[in-house]
């Protein structure tokens, strides 16, 4: 994998040049080189190198204003590692004041410079990692399954993962497309760089760009500083575009451009900048009717869809209900430390036969209520009134008449929807699809104002 990670080398004797650039390559490092400071920079626009070696004495720039230049641009997003030939104990706490990762002397062994690139691969790995998805640990998801499809998924997923191809997630919401994506991810050969995962349905279509192309200080008003795009920082790993079918056709147009050419433009500049990234994708509408509507590219839709992996609903693989009920149970129970050592007749009755209109989001967010507000060592429905919410209260359903099941659904389901976009109406009837009145009406037939902001009652 060191083969994405790239280095760029910067010192004004050719021969070392040379040098680093056989040494690191032979280590399989993806290295280019620059002969000056105001060269470097000139790349830096161009090219993504989260790793910069640069000699401290050159002509014109010298190594230290070159660091202090890269750290103002580019802060932590890029590391920094000092070498020269005339080695101090004061110039090298110099550097490590501004913010250098560390300090090689040109005449010490060549293996203390890889131990320290390796340390910075490795920081830079996890940082991006944990920052962007700090649940993506096998140890979190359920990777068996006695349901026939779902096999059919993990074996895809192995088999996909070893390509570069770009792969179409499909499945209702809450099905678990973004565990199969990191799934995907963590049994490539990118899985030690970063995962990073976009809704593309809750940014509008000025903000989604800034968020994946990244922007120059003073592209627009608020544009303070440089920012680096998700699809620049995902350089040699993976992104992620959930729900991609709610993408707007000007995003959309420059994401084709992308994919072809392998080359971004951040906002405000004019400049191509070089990107490695594999691309998985998901949504829960059918594309291939949006392309006939017009409302989705069909060339995108070729692009993005090399490969299809359909993810069924939990309500057609309930033979994993009761292996994933305990999955979830032992996984709250140890990070809640309740010491729960068993599930309650009716209750587990009632989560084997409960049909799961969330699918297995809504079985884990039950869960997780059920277990929390748990009190003894026997998970029980009656554990407080959040069980009423989490439908788990005692009462069969099936008593229920049609009216007062919609009634709930519709309850339930707004109620979360509006959480997600900040109890923002608008943006919330855009999320459903409805008219900014209809959600508002509704929300006074069901009674839900206290969901609301103040600003849009």
């Amino acid at each position: 994998m060191t083969g994405l990670f790239k280095i760029l080398i910067v010192d004004d004797d050719d021969d070392y040049r040379e040098t680093y650039r056989m040494l690191l390559t032979r280590k399989g490092y993806c290295i280019d080189a620059a002969s000056s400071a105001k060269d470097a920079l000139a790349m830096m626009e161009k090219e993504f190198y989260p790793l910069i070696i640069t000699d401290i004495m050159m002509p014109g720039k010298d190594g230290v204003s070159f660091l202090k230049e890269v750290k103002e641009i580019y802060e932590k997003n890029v590391e920094v590692i000092m070498v020269t030939g005339y080695g101090s104990i004061e110039t090298a706490v110099q550097t490590m004041k501004i913010g250098a990762f560390g300090y090689f002397i040109k005449s010490h062994n060549p293996e203390e410079l890889i131990i320290e690139i390796e340390k910075v691969q490795k920081i830079f790995s996890l940082q991006n990692t944990s920052k962007i998805n700090k649940d993506n640990e096998m140890g979190k998801y359920l990777c068996i399954s006695k349901n026939e499809k779902m096999q059919k998924v993990f074996e895809m997923v192995n088999l996909v993962a070893a390509s570069n191809s770009n792969v179409l997630i499909t499945g209702e919401s809450g099905v678990g497309k973004e565990i199969v994506a990191q799934l995907i991810h963590g049994r490539s050969s990118r899985a030690n760089m970063p995962f990073i995962p976009i809704n593309c349905r809750y940014f509008s279509s000025s903000l989604i760009e800034s968020e994946l192309f990244g922007h120059e200080k003073g592209a627009f008003t608020g544009a303070t500083s440089k920012r680096i795009g998700h699809l620049e920082e995902a350089n040699g790993g993976t992104i992620f575009l959930d729900e991609i079918g709610d993408m707007d056709e000007g995003t959309q147009v420059k994401l084709l451009r992308v994919l072809e050419t392998k080359r971004i433009e951040r906002i405000g500049s004019n400049r191509l900048i070089d990107v490695d990234f594999r691309l998985v994708s998901a949504t829960n509408k059918n594309l291939v009717k949006a392309v006939e509507s017009g409302r989705f590219r069909e060339d995108l839709y070729y692009r993005i869809n090399t490969i299809e992996i359909e993810v069924p609903p939990l309500r057609e693989r309930r033979e994993d209900l009761e292996d994933l009920i305990n999955f979830f149970v032992n996984r709250f129970n140890r990070e809640t430390g309740k010491g729960i050592t068993a599930i309650d007749y009716d209750t587990k009755k009632f989560l084997l036969n409960y049909n799961y209109p969330g699918n297995i989001r809504e079985l884990k967010n039950i869960i997780e209520r059920l277990v929390v507000l748990s009190s003894g060592c026997v998970l029980k429905s009656e554990a407080g009134s959040g069980a009423r919410k989490s439908r788990i209260d005692g009462e069969d359903e099936e008593t229920l008449t049609y009216k007062e099941a919609k009634q709930n659904f519709e309850k339930s389901y707004i109620v979360r929807v509006l959480k997600k976009c900040g109890n923002n109406i608008t943006h919330a009837a855009n999320v459903m699809e409805i008219s900014r009145r209809q959600l508002f009406n509704k929300i006074v037939e069901l009674e839900l104002k206290e969901y609301i902001n103040e600003s849009d009652r």
